[in-house]
């Protein structure tokens, strides 16, 4: 299915010139290129072919590695998003280590007392945080830590030779790309361990009269995780795709910002390579989440070899 998927995204990519209002080649070079120029053009795009032989060609070279070549530098795609992505990998994944590591621990602090005045202020700040988009979180803090309290660098990836100087650029963009999954995974984990705590295997253990603190983190949390787990695939998937404003908020030279860059330019090679490779990791990252439910639930184990 992920395959499949994968197919389903290359197909819409190798159409969305044509789904685009307008004339591509016209937007590109302008009303006042010469015929000839915009036919030369229009062949360097592939765009004097049948439709579906495009949509053809586009899949048969996107699965052999080749998106293309980007029309004004003439660089390969592939080359460029060689270059950018590992920036955005690097900001999602440490987006999605600041979610879980802050996430778990308030949902896990608000399931100890239900109903309780530290239970309420966790309930209010995780809705608040993930109704504040990471465009505004961004703002936010680029205006407040940076500018009015000058705590951290507002714009640029910094010195890469340097890890203390690269992670304080790190800092600002990572946590406003963070902080709507901070208050999702929050909600998510009380409402899992609320669950858990109230199953009759964990009331057998307190019968046996174990300590609530191991009834509660290896019995409780162990088996509340698991619905996390499958929503960190999501999570990942969603801050990649994130990273789209926040790079450009921030200035970092990522897959984000080039991709914004690309379609202010209608740079038609890049945007369709850019978003096929977010959209491949998108499903990837949902694939390792559903096969991980095997190493961490027993009972997924059992019921797929008995088929």
């Amino acid at each position: 299915m992920s395959f499949v998927v994968i197919v389903l995204v290359m197909t819409f990519l190798g159409l969305l010139v044509h789904l685009i209002p307008g004339d591509p080649v016209k937007t590109i070079m302008g009303p006042r290129a010469s015929p000839q120029l915009a036919a030369l053009v229009r062949k360097q795009m592939e765009l004097d072919k049948p439709v579906p032989t495009q949509v053809y060609d586009f899949i048969r070279h996107a699965l052999e590695g080749n998106l293309g070549v980007d029309f004004v530098s003439q660089v390969s795609v592939t080359t460029l998003i060689r270059s950018a992505l590992p920036q955005t990998i690097i900001l999602a994944v440490t987006a999605l280590v600041i979610a879980v590591l802050t996430g778990v621990p308030l949902g896990v602090l608000a399931s100890t007392r239900p109903g309780s005045w530290v239970d309420r202020i966790t309930g209010v700040v995780s809705v608040a945080l993930i109704t504040v988009p990471p465009y505004v979180a961004g703002l936010l803090l680029l205006v407040v830590v940076s500018v009015r309290l000058q705590a951290l660098p507002a714009i640029g990836i910094g010195n890469t030779g340097d890890p203390v100087d690269y992670a304080r650029h790190l800092v600002l963009p990572a946590v406003a790309l963070a902080l709507g999954w901070v208050g999702y995974i929050a909600r998510l984990v009380r409402a899992s361990m609320l669950e858990v705590l109230g199953s009759n295997y964990i009331r057998t253990a307190r019968a046996f009269g174990l300590r609530q603190r191991l009834i509660f983190y290896k019995y409780g949390l162990r088996n509340a995780i698991i619905p996390t787990i499958a929503v960190l695939g999501v999570g990942l998937g969603s801050l990649i795709g994130g990273t789209i404003f926040v790079e450009v908020i921030f200035a970092r030279p990522g897959l984000g910002t080039l991709i914004f860059n690309a379609i202010e330019a209608r740079n038609y090679p890049i945007v369709r390579g850019g978003v096929l490779v977010i959209a491949i990791m998108c499903v990837l990252a949902n694939l390792i989440a559903d096969l991980s439910y095997r190493l961490f639930d027993p009972r997924i184990r059992v019921e797929g070899g008995s088929q």
